[in-house]
Formats: C-alpha cells, sequence, structure tokens
C-alpha cells in the first residue's frame, strides 16, 4: 500500500526541482500545512513569486482536480496575499496547473480558472514577475 504522505512529499521535493530548473526560484516545503491550515505547499526564496502553491499527486480524478483542492488553495492564497495556484498530476497524466483567470485581467475573483501545461504555468510566472 501506498504512503499518501510520502508520495505527497516525493511529489512536493519533484515539483519544487522543476520550478528550479524552470524559473531559476529556491523553494522548500512548508513543514507548516501539517501542524495549521491555510499554508501552501511550497515557499519561494523569492518574495515576488506571485502565487501560492498547492501540489496533488492522485491515481486518477476529475479534470480541473477536485473542488475541495481549489478552495484549499484559495483560502492558503488568500492568508498569503498571492495568486493560487493548484498543481496536480494523476498517475500516467501530465501535471496540470490551475490558475485564477484573474491574473490576466487583474480581477480578484478566483471562480473562473485557467488550466494549463506546467511549461505554460512557468511562462506566466516569469511575465508576471518581469
Amino acid at each position: 500500500m501506498v504512503n499518501g504522505r510520502n508520495k505527497g512529499a516525493a511529489w512536493e521535493r519533484e515539483v519544487a526541482k522543476m520550478l528550479l530548473d524552470e524559473l531559476g526560484i529556491s523553494f522548500k516545503r512548508d513543514l507548516e500545512q501539517y501542524r495549521a491550515g491555510e499554508h501552501g505547499d511550497l515557499i519561494p526564496d523569492d518574495d515576488a513569486f506571485p502565487f501560492t502553491l498547492e501540489l496533488k499527486r492522485y491515481k486518477d480524478g476529475p479534470i480541473g482536480g477536485q473542488t475541495a483542492w481549489w478552495a484549499q488553495t484559495c483560502a492558503a492564497a488568500g492568508r498569503e496575499k498571492k495568486w493560487p495556484a493548484l498543481l496536480y498530476k494523476y498517475d500516467r497524466k501530465p501535471m496540470r496547473c490551475v490558475v485564477p483567470l484573474g491574473i490576466f485581467n487583474g480581477h480578484e475573483d478566483s471562480d473562473a480558472v485557467v488550466e494549463t501545461d506546467f511549461e505554460t504555468f512557468c511562462y506566466l510566472v516569469r511575465e508576471m514577475m518581469n
């Protein structure tokens, strides 16, 4: 049987490495996520990074991820006063990234979302940080 906590921690380390490779920004796991609510999963070493990241790794699930995942992501982002970003991956599928449509027009409404691949997410981050 798979240990969900170990699977999640390994996924967080993998995504942190991918983000470092793509963006040149180091991330560390936020261990407070296990002790308190409304914390993202990774903490960037650059305060200008515009997102709070929630990472999910599951066998399967719906397109766009679970509704509860997005609510969790938005709560953590609200606490940190950043944009929410949900990065999820199902077994044998590529990673998907969900962000609010508001990043394109400056509106804070997080009900409308855009789902994209990891490379496009990183492109958006680079554009937002320039």
